[in-house]
């Protein structure tokens, strides 16, 4: 890694970031998010910074094109919807991109992608050329050729897997909700988290199921685990609303955060502090 983030504010400054954003903040009713989105990641971009986009919604995006009102529940159709969605995905990023002069780099991945050595090696050489390029990676899971034996269940952890590919100095996990909440959000007594030291095992948490939009396959159990993950290999993250990701990236204090191994003050003494929370405004 290359900034050692340790805090909100050091993603002000971070030299390498990686962003995720889920299915329901850039497809159907919320397709016109990707201005705004592209709009923050060209800031960070423009003050010298290398960004990397994850981006879900192949499949949501397609669907309107094959005439269907729904997630299809077969692979095939999945496979189909996606190979129509990603197209189209890409041509509405790089239509926004063009505005700041900044072009964009397609990168399909599987599992089996990250886990196959010479796979992972190739990914990592193809990576680390566009970033010195001056390219923005977008990044998406390959659903065209991906079997449910071979995918990684989320582009959550897809993001994590990516962050620890390119030694990211953080990451940036997007959704439709500000932070994480120690129960569902829309629940009464709902507090937001603010800071997860490293080791927290956030224990009296309940996490909700993925979004009611049922476009996108995450949910908060997904963001906490790939969370921990790309924690552990050393690299903080921060969990906020795609509605956010100007403020985070600039460093405002929003969203939650999840402190890296390594940073100063983490183990278990930190996580043995608690986390800070508060309630919703």
């Amino acid at each position: 890694m290359t900034g050692g983030v340790v805090d909100r504010a050091g993603l002000g400054t971070a030299r390498r970031i990686v962003v995720k954003v889920g299915s329901s903040s850039i497809s159907g009713v919320n397709a016109g998010q990707i201005d705004p989105l592209v709009e923050a990641l060209a800031a960070t971009y423009g003050r010298g910074a290398q960004v990397v986009l994850v981006s879900s919604g192949a499949i949501a995006t397609g669907l309107p094109h094959l005439r269907l009102d729904a997630r299809p529940t077969d692979l095939a159709t999945q496979q189909a919807a996606a190979a129509v969605g990603q197209n189209v995905l890409i041509y509405r990023y790089q239509q926004s991109l063009r505005r700041y002069g900044i072009v964009a780099g397609q990168v399909l991945l599987t599992a089996g992608d990250m886990q196959n050595p010479t796979h992972r090696s190739n990914a990592q050489r193809a990576m680390e050329r566009l970033l010195e390029l001056r390219i923005l990676p977008i990044v998406n899971e390959n659903d065209t050729v991906a079997t449910h034996e071979i995918r990684f269940g989320d582009n959550d952890r897809l993001a994590a897997l990516v962050s620890q590919l390119i030694g990211a100095d953080a990451l940036v996990l997007l959704s439709d909700v500000d932070a994480l909440y120690t129960r569902p959000p829309h629940e009464p007594g709902a507090v937001a988290i603010l800071d997860v030291p490293f080791g927290d095992d956030l224990a009296g948490v309940t996490f909700g199921a993925a979004g009611e939009a049922g476009v996108g396959t995450g949910g908060a159990g997904t963001k906490v685990a790939a969370a921990r993950f790309a924690a552990e290999a050393g690299t903080p993250v921060l969990v906020t609303s795609t509605g956010n990701v100007a403020r985070a990236l600039a460093g405002e204090h929003v969203g939650t955060f999840f402190e890296a191994a390594g940073a100063a003050g983490s183990g278990s003494a930190a996580a043995g502090a608690g986390r800070s929370a508060e309630r919703p405004a």
